[in-house]
């Protein structure tokens, strides 16, 4: 598609929300109106288009990313679905990394839902511009004002409403265009392809006034020379309201809120219109920023053919045993047979094959240029968040932060002889998976797989059976713990052996002390390098990171210390790298020890939405699993409580939640810190 239009008409869009918000429906629509699809596939009877994995088909819900591009106007817009159940953030966190904007959806009825804070979050991180979309405005208790005021008082956001719903429940009809000041409705008959223009209808005039008021105050504000229009009474056009707000998009100063309702067919059109209209090209987004090969030096890539090659690799999957990798490339271009370089890795990779990407369908072409998003069939090395570029003039692009796993299982076949083909599943999905973790436990002597939730485990059990044809056998969930110190101490580590007859001596003083949780790790650093080399004072640094992985308690991993290596003692002809590596580990470890070390659990951010008779009995089970209870909102006949509990209290939460509220309610549940065990 980008390969016969101009980079200044492309869209690196993506749709984002809480779970179930309607991000899989409104792709379908998207997909259907543009001509993509032949037909509308919904998610409920398990024909999403984008939704192509048999679990999704099954479940009903994203579980991975999907990239798809289609054509609207003369504009190709790159499209990435993505999860909206926590388990799959990591999937949210790739997908933004590599997209100039995002489309946030919001259910008309939840509003602002915990997930939709922490994509909303995200968005915020990699700095995508966003507009809204606050969908399903046919469900009962429908609220378009109230969703956009949450936006602001839960997302410190800025909405800029430029349309309005007409009717709601079960009388939404259509949508009034504030920038154009028109009405628009949309034919049941054709699915919603046919949209005609109506006029706006008298009880809304109103309203109509005041919010295309509120609308053009604010493109005033913004414009010295739409506010000399504004205050002399002049007629500001759609063209400027348009490019005024596009301007504040760009810098995320605004976000247009749009309506309608994806199942009923309502609003898809205007929404890919504002795509066009608000989101940016390739060529209006920042340079990208990395750095060289070696040292510090920063440097830019336009989004330009001319430029040299640059690309990220932001996804990894195996189609059919062979390895597919997605990329994002930010300047120059890539041709089939070409070879690249891998920054990261230090290795050279051969492109095979290059893919334009429907959901799971492949697209063969021959080139891909500036600010497209295509698959690539030929790396051997590179893996999720690692760099690709021209050899000759290297870069290091920023990566992608991971998540680290809460919850374990151990697995095991069920038969002796698939023990080698488990192996061969679980490498190869981890390769997937940057938050899926495996490792084998020497003390139990059985192999442990570690994820980001229960369902996160019990799909990748499921893939294991599915894709990999392995029977196997799991335990219970268990928690994956942290290990921290509580007090400050010093500890001196001394080395000093001969090892194949030469002599390895390292000496020094550490001093350890705790963080605030969150607060990571620190190495400091007071020993000048007069005293002792910059290469040893290198490899003691390395040391202690090293060391953080495994603690003293249990062999979790260690987190919140500062290191501070007060002393070291030189000795000519005997100190060595791997003398102060031992004398390091063995300061840390003896440090740790008598710094009062603790076990530090997951505590869990759980919002549950239930209706108010059973409000009582939810408030009774949570206290029994010594959940703290932050808030309980009121939303009309339901009830929204928020509250904190340790991550062992809640496994298997879902089915007395069901049970407790006959079947109607509902929960999400994320990660929100690391505390002292209970």
């Amino acid at each position: 598609m980008s390969g016969l239009l101009p980079l200044k008409k492309i869209r690196n869009i993506g749709i984002m929300a809480h779970i179930d918000a309607g991000k899989t429906t409104a792709t379908e629509r998207i997909l259907y109106y543009s001509g993509k699809s032949h037909k509308i596939g919904e998610v409920h009877n398990g024909q999403a288009v984008m939704d192509w994995m048999d679990q999704e088909q099954e479940r009903g819900i994203t579980i991975t990313s999907a990239v798809t591009d289609v054509v609207w106007k003369g504009f190709g817009i790159h499209l990435i679905d993505t999860p909206g159940h926590v388990d799959f953030t990591i999937e949210v966190e790739r997908s933004l990394r590599v997209l100039d904007g995002c489309i946030a959806l919001f259910c008309a009825v939840g509003g602002v839902e915990p997930q939709s804070e922490t994509v909303w979050h995200q968005a915020d991180k990699y700095h995508v511009p966003r507009i809204a979309f606050i969908n399903k405005m046919d469900r009962v208790g429908a609220d378009f004002l109230g969703a956009v005021q949450m936006m602001r008082e839960k997302l410190t956001a800025n909405p800029v409403i430029v349309q309005l719903p007409i009717g709601a429940e079960e009388h939404f009809r259509g949508v009034v265009d504030l920038i154009e000041q028109k009405a628009m409705q949309w034919d049941e008959d054709s699915l919603g392809m046919e949209m005609q223009e109506c006029d706006i209808p008298g009880d809304m005039q109103d309203a109509v006034l005041e919010y295309r008021e509120a609308l053009l105050e604010f493109v005033s504000e913004h414009d010295d020379t739409l506010m000399e229009k504004y205050l002399g009474g002049e007629e500001i056009t759609p063209k400027e309201i348009k490019e005024t707000l596009r301007a504040m998009v760009l810098k995320q100063e605004a976000v247009p809120v749009l309506c309608g309702s994806s199942l009923k067919n309502k609003g898809i059109q205007p929404l890919l219109d504002a795509v066009i209209d608000f989101f940016p090209s390739p060529l209006e987004t920042p340079p990208v920023t990395g750095h060289a090969l070696k040292g510090d030096e920063v440097i830019q890539r336009a989004c330009d053919n001319k430029e040299p090659f640059s690309a990220l690799a932001f996804k990894v999957i195996m189609d059919d045993g062979r390895k597919l990798t997605y990329i994002r490339i930010y300047s120059g271009t890539l041709d089939v047979n070409g070879e690249v370089f891998n920054p990261v890795k230090k290795t050279k990779e051969k492109i095979a094959r290059i893919f334009r990407m429907h959901a799971n369908k492949k697209e063969r072409v021959t080139k891909a240029q500036a600010g497209d998003i295509v698959a690539i069939m030929g790396l051997k090395s590179t893996t999720t968040g690692d760099t690709l570029c021209d050899k000759e003039k290297p870069i290091i692009l920023e990566a992608i932060d991971f998540y680290k796993p809460v919850i374990s299982v151990a697995v095991e076949p069920k038969t002796v002889g698939d023990q080698d083909k488990l192996n061969v599943a679980l490498n190869k999905i981890a390769e997937e998976d940057p938050t899926f973790h495996f490792e084998f436990d020497d003390d139990s002597g059985q192999m442990v797989v570690s994820g980001m939730g229960e369902l996160h485990l019990d799909i990748i059990t499921n893939k294991i059976l599915r894709q990999y044809n392995v029977s196997i056998r799991t335990g219970k969930p268990q928690v994956v713990y942290r290990e921290t110190i509580t007090s400050a101490v010093e500890s001196v580590g001394l080395f000093d052996k001969e090892i194949n007859e030469e002599k390895q001596f390292g000496s020094v003083r550490i001093k350890l002390e705790p963080l605030d949780r969150g607060a990571g790790h620190e190495f400091v650093n007071t020993v000048d390098v007069e005293k002792l080399p910059e290469a040893y004072q290198q490899a003691i640094e390395k040391a202690f990171y090293d060391a953080t992985l495994s603690g003293t308690i249990a062999g979790y991993p260690l987190v919140d210390i500062k290191a501070t290596l007060v002393d070291a003692e030189y000795r000519e002809g005997s100190s060595t790298e791997l003398g102060y590596i031992m004398a390091a580990t063995v300061a840390i470890k003896d440090g740790v020890e008598k710094a009062g070390p603790v076990l530090l659990e997951p505590i869990m951010e759980v919002e549950i939405v239930t209706p108010n008779e059973f409000m009582g009995d939810v408030i009774s089970d949570i206290n029994a699993r010594k959940g703290k209870i932050e808030g309980i909102e009121d939303k009309g006949v339901t009830r929204i409580i928020t509250a904190h509990v340790s991550l062992k209290n809640m496994f298997g939460y879902s089915t007395v939640l069901r049970s407790a509220s006959q079947g109607r309610a509902s929960f999400t549940m994320r990660f929100l810190k690391f505390e002292t065990q209970s």
